[in-house]
């Protein structure tokens, strides 16, 4: 699973990379999160408000940060209902 927060570096940025590590220590698992605060490869994502999260190219959080047992929720849905590859 690719995991990447984007964002600038703002506090809610920080904050939204803080609580997706402890949704997945919550889990279990042993994804790694790649912090991503390059402007280019933001818009180039199609990211238009940070922070955002995407969880294996597809963005599932923009604009706002969420608490860690909600990102916990997000990883366990995208997990068993993965995008459909086109």
């Amino acid at each position: 699973m690719e995991i990447k927060v984007l964002g600038m570096g703002c506090a809610k940025c920080s904050l939204l990379l803080n609580h997706t590590r402890q949704a997945l220590q919550m889990l279990g698992w042993n994804e790694t999160v790649e912090k991503v605060d390059d402007l280019d490869q933001i818009l180039q994502s199609g990211v238009l408000r940070t922070p955002a999260l995407m969880i294996d190219g597809q963005v599932v959080l923009s604009g706002q940060t969420a608490t860690a047992e909600t990102l916990r929720d997000l990883l366990l849905h995208h997990r068993s209902n993965p995008p459909q590859k086109r």
